[in-house]
C-alpha cells in the first residue's frame, strides 16, 4: 500500500512538473490568420467572369478583346465561373451547368482550347490582372471518368448508389467522399496543375464547407509553395481563414442589405453586420461583399430591382466599408434580368449609367489606403449621429489618412447631426470634389437611400 501510494505522489509530481513545464511561455494575443496573402491583394477588386455569356463568342478569344477595358476599370481579380468540360449525362438544360464537370484537366471546347485559354491569362498578367478558376471539389459530372475508374471515391446511398450531394436538388452532379486519400491526391494535383501549367492565380472554392477543412489547408500549403495564390471560399467560417483561404463570402453582408431595403427598417440590421465582423472575425479575414453575383442573379433577381432606389448606395457601401467587393459581370452595364443558367444568354453591352460609378469607387478604394481589404485597411468606427435608427455613420482611419461615410440606408429623408470629433476636420466630397469643413456644429441634409463619402484633405 505504501508503495502504491508513493508511486501515486510520484505520478502525480511528474504531472504537475510536466503541466508547469506545458505552460505557455508567452500571453501576448496570436493572429489567427496564418494565411499571407500576396502583396497585390491589398487593394484588389473581383470581377466575376461567365464565360459563356460574356461575349456573343462566348469564348476566351472573344473575353480577351475585354480585358484592357476591365484593366481601365481598375479591376485587379478576373474570377472565371468553371472552364471545364460539362457532363453530358443527366445534363440540365440545353448547355448544362459549369459546376457538372467532366474533366478537371481539361477545357470546355465550347469555350476555346487549352491554347486560347493560356493566351488569355498571359494578357490578364500583362494588363496587372490576376486570374483565379472557380473549382467544383465537392462533386463532379455523372459522366466523369473518375466515376468508372476509382468509383469508392464517391458517396453512396443506404443502398449502395452514387448520389447527389444530400439535401440538395443539384441532380447533375454526383458527391464525392473525401475519406479517400487518392481523391484528395487527385484534387491537390488538378488544382497545382493549373497554376503550374497555366499560371493562373488562385481558386474560388465551390460550396467551400462541403469539403473537409484539412483538405483545403493542404491544397493550399501545396500551391504556395509554387506561387503566392489568392483563395476565396464560397462559405461563411471563420475556420477557413487560418491556413486555407484569403477570403469568404460575406452572405451576412447581402442579406442585411437585402432585409433593410425590403422592410424599410432602417441601419440596424448593417449596423449589426459590422459589429459581428468587428467583434467575431479577425480582422485580417478578407470577406466578399457583393450586391450581385452569379447565385443571386438566378435566384434572387435582378439586384438593380431588388435594391431598387438603394441600389447605388448598396454599391457604394460595398466599397467604402470593409470588405473585398465584387462586380458581376454586366452590372457595369445595367443588367436588367437574370441571365440564364443552363443556357446561351449572353450579356447585352450598352453605355451603363453604373460604369463610372464603379469606376468612381474603385479610384477611391485604391486611392485610400484605409479602405484597402483585410490587416491592409483600417477598421470601422462608428460616429454616433442623431439618425441612428436610419443613418449609418463611420470613420475609417485617422487624421489625415481618414474617410468619413455617411449613408442613410432608409426611404425617409433625414436632417442629421453628429457626436463624437471622430469626423470633425477639413474633408473633399468623394462624389463631387467640394471641399468642406466638419466640426461639432455640422449638419447634414440626406434625402432617402442617399449617402456621402468624405476624404481628409
Amino acid at each position: 500500500m505504501r508503495i502504491v501510494k508513493g508511486l501515486v505522489g510520484l505520478a502525480a509530481a511528474i504531472a504537475l512538473t510536466s503541466c508547469e513545464s506545458a505552460a505557455p511561455t508567452s500571453y501576448e494575443p496570436s493572429d489567427v490568420v496564418q494565411v499571407q496573402s500576396p502583396d497585390w491583394v491589398a487593394d484588389a477588386v473581383i470581377y466575376q467572369l461567365n464565360t459563356r455569356q460574356f461575349t456573343a463568342e462566348g469564348t476566351f478569344a472573344a473575353a480577351q478583346a475585354q480585358l484592357p477595358r476591365l484593366a481601365d476599370m481598375g479591376v485587379d481579380i478576373v474570377w472565371l465561373m468553371p472552364i471545364h468540360p460539362i457532363g453530358e449525362e443527366q445534363r440540365k438544360g440545353g448547355m448544362g451547368s459549369p459546376y457538372a464537370v467532366k474533366d478537371y484537366r481539361a477545357v470546355n471546347p465550347d469555350l476555346g482550347t487549352e491554347e486560347e485559354f493560356r493566351a488569355f491569362v498571359e494578357e490578364a498578367h500583362s494588363l496587372g490582372l490576376k486570374v483565379i478558376l472557380d473549382w467544383v471539389a465537392n462533386h463532379s459530372a455523372w459522366d466523369n471518368p473518375l466515376t468508372e475508374e476509382y468509383p469508392n471515391w464517391y458517396s453512396r446511398t443506404p443502398e449502395g448508389e452514387m448520389m447527389p450531394p444530400e439535401g440538395t436538388d443539384w441532380s447533375d452532379v454526383v458527391d464525392f467522399d473525401y475519406s479517400n486519400a487518392g481523391l484528395r491526391e487527385y484534387m491537390t494535383g488538378s488544382l497545382t496543375y493549373w497554376v503550374r501549367e497555366f499560371d493562373i492565380d488562385g481558386y474560388r472554392a465551390d460550396v467551400a464547407g462541403f469539403v473537409p477543412l484539412d483538405f483545403w489547408e493542404t491544397a493550399r500549403g501545396e500551391l504556395d509553395a509554387i506561387k503566392p495564390v489568392f483563395m476565396l471560399a464560397e462559405w461563411e467560417q471563420r475556420d477557413l481563414h487560418i491556413k486555407a483561404f484569403d477570403a469568404t463570402y460575406g452572405w451576412g453582408w447581402k442579406e442585411a442589405m437585402q432585409e433593410l431595403v425590403a422592410d424599410s427598417s432602417g441601419a440596424g440590421a448593417m449596423r449589426g453586420y459590422y459589429l459581428g465582423q468587428k467583434t467575431t472575425w479577425p480582422h485580417a479575414a478578407l470577406r466578399m461583399v457583393y450586391t450581385d453575383n452569379h447565385d443571386q442573379n438566378s435566384w434572387d433577381g435582378v439586384a438593380s430591382e431588388i435594391y431598387g432606389p438603394a441600389y447605388e448606395a448598396a454599391i457604394a457601401l460595398s466599397f467604402v466599408g470593409p470588405g473585398i467587393p465584387l462586380i458581376y459581370n454586366g452590372q457595369e452595364s445595367d443588367l436588367d434580368r437574370q441571365l440564364a443558367f443552363f443556357e446561351k444568354d449572353e450579356i447585352e453591352w450598352k453605355e451603363g449609367q453604373y460604369a463610372p460609378l464603379f469606376e468612381r469607387l474603385i479610384a477611391l478604394k485604391t486611392a485610400e489606403s484605409v479602405l484597402h481589404n483585410g490587416r491592409h485597411g483600417a477598421p470601422l468606427v462608428g460616429v454616433p449621429n442623431s439618425a441612428e435608427a436610419d443613418v449609418l455613420s463611420f470613420v475609417r482611419g485617422e487624421g489625415e489618412e481618414r474617410v468619413f461615410a455617411v449613408f442613410n440606408l432608409s426611404p425617409r429623408a433625414q436632417e442629421v447631426s453628429f457626436e463624437s470629433v471622430r469626423h470633425h476636420g477639413a474633408f473633399s466630397d468623394a462624389k463631387g470634389g467640394e471641399g468642406t469643413i466638419i466640426n461639432a456644429e455640422s449638419t447634414l441634409s440626406l434625402g432617402p437611400w442617399d449617402y456621402h463619402i468624405y476624404t481628409a484633405n
